[in-house]
C-alpha cells in the first residue's frame, strides 16, 4: 500500500476515530500527526488555509508524552484569532501584527483545553482582517481556496480551518462565530458547524463576552459525534466570567445517537433580513424538511414576527459589529505603541473603526436592548410549540474568490454583501441560541449546501440528537473534495 494511500485511511477517519485507533495501538500519535503534517504539505500549497506551520514541534510533541485525553495523539489547527496557547503567533488576519510578528502572551481557557485533551497543534488557520467577513481574503496571507471548488470562498470568518478540515488536513479544528463564522464555513465545505449558546464556552482570560455575546467559540467537524465529544470537552464557565450557560444534564456525547423523539420542527424559508434565497438552496430545505417528515417529526412553516424590522436588526447588528472593530483596533494600537489610520488596514476595517468610534455608548446599549427584546420574541416561538426551527444556512451556494471587494466607493458595501448571504445566521447571534449547520444537501454541480437547526436557549442536547438522527438519514461522511479525492485503483 502506498504511503498515500496509508495516509488517506488515517486521515478519513475523524477525529473520534484516530484517537480510538490510538488508543487501541492500531496506530501511533506520530503516525497520525505525520500523515496530518504530509497532507498539509501537499494540499496547503493550492488552499492556503494553514499560515503557520508548527509541523516540526508537532512531531515532536507527538513523539513524546501527550495528555491522557480523549483526543490523544489527534492533529489539530488553532484559528489566527480568538482562542490560542501563548507563544503562538497571533496576527486576526491584521498586516500590523503581522510585521509586528506578535504572538500570544497567555494561554486561553480554550486552548488549554484543547491541549489537554491530548490534541497535537500543527498550525493556526488564516482569517479575514479581525474575522469581519464571510469570507477569508485577507491582504496580509491571501485568500483562502474552497477545496470542492478553488475559485469558490471557504467562507469565514474560520475558512480557513473550514477548508483545512474538508481537504482531510485534520478532523477537527479551531473555530469561532459571531455572526455566522462558524456555520457559513460549514455550509460551504460540507463540515459539521456548532455555534453553541451564548457563554456555553469561555472566552477566558482575555475576553469575558464579545460584543455583549455575539461571538461563541467551538470548532468545524466532519461528523456529529466529533461536535459532541468536543463540546464536552470545551464547555463551561471560569472564574470571572460575567455570566455562564447552565450545565447540560448529561454529557453531550450521550446524546448523539439518543432519540430525539417526535418534535415539531418550523422551516423558515424567508430570510429574516429579507433578502432572496437561491432557488437550488430553497429545494434543498424543502428535500430535508421531506426527510424530517419521513422520520416522524411534524414539519410547519410559521411566520416570524419580524415584518418591518429588518432594516432596524442589520443597522443595530452592525453597530455592535462597529463597536466590536473599534475596540479591536484599540487593542492592536496598544500593542504596535502608536496610532493607526487607513493605511494600517482594509478599507472596510477602518470604515467599521470610524463607524464604531462615532457611535455613541447609548446608541450602543440601544442596540443591545433590542437584540435582547428580540430573543424574547424569539423564544416565544419554542413556548408556543415549536421545537427546533430549520432554515437554509446561508441563502446562496458557495459565492466566488472577489466577491467582498472593499476597493469600491463605498468600503461598507461588504457588509450589505455579508447581510444577503449570512440573513439565518447572524440573528441567532444576537438571541444567543444554540445554532448547528449540518451538511445535508448538494448543488448540480457538487456543491455543498448546509441546512441549518436551531434550537431553544442551553439546548444544544436537541441539536445533537436530531444532527445525529439527520447524519444517518443523509449521510455525508464518504463525499471527498475532488482535491483530495482517491479515484485510483488500490495499489496495496
Amino acid at each position: 500500500m502506498s504511503e498515500e494511500r496509508a495516509d488517506d485511511e488515517i486521515l478519513d477517519l475523524d477525529a473520534t476515530g484516530q484517537a480510538a485507533a490510538v488508543a487501541r495501538g492500531d496506530l501511533s500519535p506520530i503516525e497520525v500527526v505525520e500523515a496530518s503534517i504530509r497532507r498539509a504539505e501537499s494540499v496547503n500549497p493550492t488552499l492556503n488555509s494553514v499560515i503557520h506551520e508548527f509541523y516540526d514541534e508537532a512531531s515532536e510533541q507527538a513523539s513524546g508524552d501527550l495528555p491522557d485525553g480523549p483526543f490523544r495523539g489527534v492533529p489539530f489547527l488553532f484559528k489566527d484569532l480568538g482562542a490560542c496557547l501563548a507563544g503562538q503567533p497571533l496576527h486576526t488576519g491584521s498586516r500590523v501584527l503581522k510585521e509586528l510578528g506578535f504572538r500570544a502572551p497567555l494561554d486561553t481557557t480554550l486552548g488549554l483545553r484543547f491541549k489537554g485533551s491530548g490534541l497535537v497543534t500543527i498550525g493556526k488557520t488564516n482569517t479575514p482582517e479581525f474575522g469581519i467577513l464571510p469570507t477569508t481574503e485577507p491582504t496580509a496571507y491571501g485568500p483562502t481556496r474552497n477545496p470542492w471548488d478553488l475559485e469558490r470562498s471557504p467562507g469565514g470568518s474560520s475558512g480557513g480551518s473550514g477548508a483545512a478540515v474538508a481537504a482531510r488536513i485534520v478532523p477537527v479544528a479551531h473555530a469561532n462565530d459571531g455572526g455566522g463564522s462558524i456555520r457559513i464555513p460549514a455550509s460551504v465545505n460540507g463540515l459539521v458547524g456548532l455555534k453553541p449558546s451564548r457563554a456555553r464556552v469561555s472566552q477566558a482570560p482575555y475576553v469575558g463576552d464579545s460584543m455583549s455575546g455575539l461571538v461563541s467559540e467551538f470548532v468545524l467537524t466532519r461528523s456529529v459525534r466529533d461536535a459532541a465529544a468536543m463540546l464536552d470537552l470545551a464547555h463551561g464557565p471560569e472564574p470571572g466570567d460575567p455570566y455562564a450557560a447552565p450545565p447540560p444534564e448529561r454529557p453531550y456525547g450521550e446524546e448523539a445517537g439518543a432519540d430525539p423523539g417526535a418534535l415539531h420542527v418550523a422551516v423558515l424559508l424567508d430570510s429574516l433580513t429579507g433578502d432572496a434565497v437561491a432557488p437550488e438552496v430553497a429545494e434543498a430545505v424543502q428535500a430535508v424538511a421531506g426527510t424530517l417528515e419521513g422520520l416522524g417529526h411534524t414539519v410547519s412553516n410559521p411566520a416570524m414576527p419580524l415584518e418591518g424590522q429588518e432594516e432596524e436588526l442589520f443597522q443595530t447588528f452592525i453597530t455592535r459589529w462597529a463597536a466590536g472593530v473599534a475596540e479591536t483596533t484599540a487593542t492592536v494600537q496598544i500593542v504596535a505603541g502608536r496610532e493607526l489610520g487607513p493605511d494600517d488596514m482594509e478599507p472596510l476595517t477602518w470604515a467599521l473603526t470610524e463607524r464604531g468610534r462615532d457611535e455613541s455608548g447609548a446608541d450602543y446599549l440601544h442596540a443591545v436592548n433590542r437584540h435582547q427584546f428580540l430573543a424574547r420574541i424569539v423564544a416565544g416561538l419554542y413556548q408556543g410549540g415549536i421545537d427546533l426551527v430549520m432554515t437554509p444556512t446561508i441563502t446562496q451556494l458557495p459565492q466566488p474568490l472577489g466577491t467582498y471587494d472593499d476597493g469600491g466607493p463605498d468600503p461598507m458595501a461588504p457588509m450589505q454583501t455579508a447581510r444577503e448571504l449570512a440573513g439565518f445566521t447572524g440573528i441567532f447571534n444576537a438571541t444567543g441560541q444554540p445554532a448547528i449547520s449540518l451538511p445535508l444537501a448538494w448543488s448540480a454541480n457538487g456543491l455543498p449546501i448546509g441546512i441549518q437547526f436551531v434550537a431553544p436557549i442551553w439546548r444544544e442536547d436537541l441539536l445533537l440528537r436530531v444532527a445525529a438522527q439527520m447524519e444517518e438519514a443523509l449521510p455525508w461522511t464518504d463525499r471527498r473534495p475532488q482535491l483530495v479525492a482517491d479515484d485510483g485503483p488500490d495499489d496495496a
